[in-house]
């Protein structure tokens, strides 16, 4: 396979791991470091670790813990406001380890910038969409917006395994929607709207 080619799958890879990790911090990771484990997918040298069995073993209780927070009351507005820049830095985490061709020089501003920031965007967008429900439902669809979100971070990190280049067109589509649900939550559908037609 062309290098040049071989590269951009393991930055769509990275991107895609990443968007994941806006929805849950811990089980994107779990998904790519068993992907590794059992051969399926190769790690930048610098985290191997993440493959071995203590590893797989923190990532395990910590996306199991994470994933039963997000249905308790309360917590789950706590776990937006900690998992904001925890989720940043799984994003660049996740982007790198999986950057297998990619030059450091080069792996390291995309991990931060585009694993970093994309991370950021869906954890931010999920965030402003629960508080909404919060405030519209009294916390009642809280627990089908976090079941939602774990399947979706299940989902992501599965597709940017099987199928990289899909995944990040679709984690391209997801962004922009996300966005102006986001935007129309706190701006209002006629300030979004003005903004799409301004030139």
């Amino acid at each position: 396979m062309d290098a040049s080619l071989t590269a951009a799958i393991s930055v769509a890879l990275g991107i895609g791991l990443a968007a994941a990790t806006g929805f849950r911090v811990f089980l994107p990771l779990l998904i790519a470091a068993l992907a590794a484990r059992f051969g399926h997918l190769p790690l930048n040298d610098a985290f191997g670790w993440l493959a071995t069995a203590p590893a797989l073993f923190t990532l395990g209780s910590a996306a199991v813990l994470e994933t039963l927070a997000y249905y308790i009351p309360g917590v789950d507005h706590a776990l937006d406001v900690i998992a904001s820049p925890a989720a940043v830095a799984a994003g660049i985490v996740a982007s790198a380890s999986v950057m297998t061709d990619v030059p450091p020089a080069v792996m390291w501003p995309v991990a931060i910038i585009a694993g970093g920031g994309i991370a950021g965007l869906t954890k931010g967008s999920t965030a402003v969409v629960r508080a909404k429900s919060a405030a519209l439902t009294g916390g009642l669809a809280n627990p089908v917006i976090s079941t939602v979100e774990t399947v979706g971070a299940t989902g992501i990190a599965l597709l940017a395994v099987v199928v990289p280049l899909i995944c990040v067109v679709l984690v391209g589509v997801l962004l922009y929607w996300s966005g102006r649900k986001a935007g129309r939550i706190l701006f209002g559908r006629r300030a979004v709207a003005a903004a799409d037609k301004t030139p």
